[in-house]
């Protein structure tokens, strides 16, 4: 009875962390609720970094000393480091709490558990693990950034039963329906960038905003462009010339020609000019260079050849694959994932900590990349530009 009580508060606390939906980073989301009596009674989340922490905001709100038998709810543990914002453990203890419920441990190996050790080393009675794997969903960006120090590269495909994402003819739209097609643009909130290829942007001319009703949000648009066709034609792409300009970044290498460089610098786009022995841009590099620029997770959204190049390097982190109840049948239909040798079950590339999600007749898997020992890249098929 009482894990059903801790679950019923705790899925409440996952829907007002969910409200700092990707405007927290490189923070974590977090929510919080004080219960007294079995009442919510305050609420607080973590809305952006530097902001208060979703503890600091449930007691804020509650505008008074919580009662005697008081319980916190709080998705994540409660950082014991002062920060910005001071630490949540200090906040908990100096309001006289002495109950807390926590959904998931802090990843920064460096403060694991600590703030679980400092609360009851002040009497306070702790219980972990309630909805464990919800709330550490809630955070795989931030889990990721915290704990590999490097951004969380994840792709996402539209497939059919058969794994195509386009007829032989190119035809492509739409393969899901609406609902999984509005749930893409949801994820697209959450990542603080999109990332896409050089064909992507020449046959489709997207936008790469999140438009979700009326909130249009426009996060960082990479564009891998080793040779700079994109800015080739007169006519140039909505990325390059839109009200978000300066939010695209073109990734190219030195082969594509410094005047296409400041042709674009001109319209007030930005370059990553990667040295590279290849016309395609070292994803490593790519990497470090987010790092740099505090990115922490970028959403692929192909085409075919960035994503199979990623997993051919073994850079890819995280793959969402929505699948339609469409078959083709078609051997010359166009495939995503390609480029690898995969002799022996063995050695096949798998996914963990699997997620699967229905949208009307669509359904999405997702899950953390899991390469196998031998990854053998097929070098008739791994395209260079």
């Amino acid at each position: 009875m009482e894990d059903l009580i801790h679950e019923r508060f705790m899925r409440r606390a996952l829907e007002l962390a969910r409200r700092g939906w990707g405007t927290t980073h490189p923070n974590p989301m977090v929510g919080a609720v004080i219960v007294e009596h079995g009442q919510v009674v305050a609420e607080g989340f973590h809305a952006k970094a530097g902001e208060p922490h979703a503890e600091i905001m449930a007691l804020r709100n509650l505008g008074r000393r919580p009662q005697p038998g008081a319980t916190l709810y709080v998705t994540l543990e409660p950082c014991s480091t002062k920060g910005r914002t001071g630490a949540c453990t200090a906040a908990i203890i100096g309001a006289g709490l002495k109950r807390v419920v926590a959904g998931a441990a802090d990843p920064n190996p460096v403060h694991a558990g600590h703030g679980f050790e400092v609360l009851r080393a002040a009497d306070v009675e702790v219980t972990v693990g309630v909805l464990a794997e919800e709330c550490t969903d809630l955070n795989l960006i931030f889990n990721h950034w915290i704990v590999a120090q490097t951004p969380l590269l994840a792709a996402k495909a539209a497939v059919t039963l058969d794994g195509k994402i386009a007829t032989r003819t190119s035809d492509s739209q739409w393969i899901t329906g609406e609902l999984a097609r509005t749930d893409v643009h949801r994820w697209r909130r959450l990542f603080p960038a999109i990332a896409v290829g050089a064909g992507t942007i020449l046959s489709d001319n997207p936008s790469l905003t999140s438009r979700l009703g009326d909130d249009v949000w426009c996060p960082v648009r990479f564009v891998f462009d080793g040779l700079l066709r994109t800015v080739v034609e007169k006519s140039l792409p909505k990325v390059y010339t839109d009200e978000f300009k300066d939010r695209t970044i073109v990734v190219t290498t030195p082969h594509g020609g410094l005047g296409y460089v400041r042709k674009l610098q001109a319209l007030g786009v930005k370059v990553w000019n990667i040295t590279s022995a290849t016309m395609r841009a070292p994803l490593p590099e790519f990497r470090r260079l987010c790092v740099e620029a505090d990115i922490t997770g970028v959403f692929v959204e192909g085409g075919a050849q960035l994503i199979s190049e990623l997993i051919q390097c073994r850079q890819l982190d995280y793959l969402f694959v929505y699948r339609a109840p469409v078959l083709l049948g078609d051997d010359k239909a166009k495939t995503v994932f390609k480029g690898l040798r995969t002799e022996k079950l063995v050695n096949a590339v798998r996914l963990e900590e699997v997620r699967h999600t229905s949208f009307g007749p669509d359904q999405l898997m997702r899950g953390r990349v899991a390469y196998p020992e031998k990854l053998q890249v097929d070098e008739t098929t791994f395209s260079l530009g």
